[in-house]
């Protein structure tokens, strides 16, 4: 299964995740994932030679509105995967020579210093060769696309019962070599973020 989150979800390592007020939420779940960011221009690039374009690895959270991803989205997750700050990513990019088997990583997702999903790379049902050939398979995969991998068990939507995040929460999501994704949990203010213009 394929899908695309907005360009704008992405949040920095430290900085809040917003749960969604403007337009409601209150199952916001998270997804402790492993990202891939191409590096260069990637078109019908086989598997042998998909590692090749990459330019590095780095922890995500692949935060996810279940109440709009299941009902509100007509049938299409982009809505319930895209809100503002639904993609923290970080806290470092780490280059293929220092990991050159991304499927060898232990992931981890901590909510509140309680760990909620322990898995491994190794168990994706498709590896990261595979998924770059797919993707970019009669598709431009341009420089600094973001490719979020799959989460392992343990989201708060599937537990019982349910766990879903909640204004002062911390989210931490560890995968090994790369290090550690912390990000807080607050209530959005529903008024537009203030856009910085560049001097000069």
């Amino acid at each position: 299964m394929l899908f695309f989150k907005n360009s704008g979800s992405v949040q920095n390592p430290g900085d809040p995740i917003r749960l969604p007020r403007r337009l409601r939420s209150d199952r916001v779940d998270y997804e402790g994932e492993l990202a891939v960011v191409i590096g260069r221009t990637c078109h019908n690039v086989g598997r042998r030679e998909a590692l090749d374009f990459v330019l590095g690895y780095t922890c995500s959270n692949d935060v996810s509105a279940r109440d709009w991803q299941k009902q509100g989205g007509g049938g299409q997750w982009c809505r319930g995967k895209s809100f503002a700050t639904f993609c923290p990513l970080g806290p470092v990019l780490v280059t293929p020579d220092e990991i050159p088997d991304p499927n060898s990583l232990r992931i981890r997702t901590f909510l509140n210093g309680s760990m909620l999903q322990d898995g491994n790379t190794d168990d994706m049902i498709f590896d990261v060769p595979t998924l770059i050939e797919f993707l970019s398979a009669s598709t431009v995969l341009q420089p600094g696309t973001v490719i979020l991998t799959g989460t392992p068990s343990g989201v708060g939507m599937a537990r019982k019962p349910p766990v879903f995040l909640q204004p002062g929460d911390s989210v931490t999501v560890e995968i090994e070599r790369i290090g550690s994704l912390t990000n807080p949990v607050v209530e959005e203010v529903a008024e537009p973020l203030p856009i910085r213009v560049a001097a000069g």
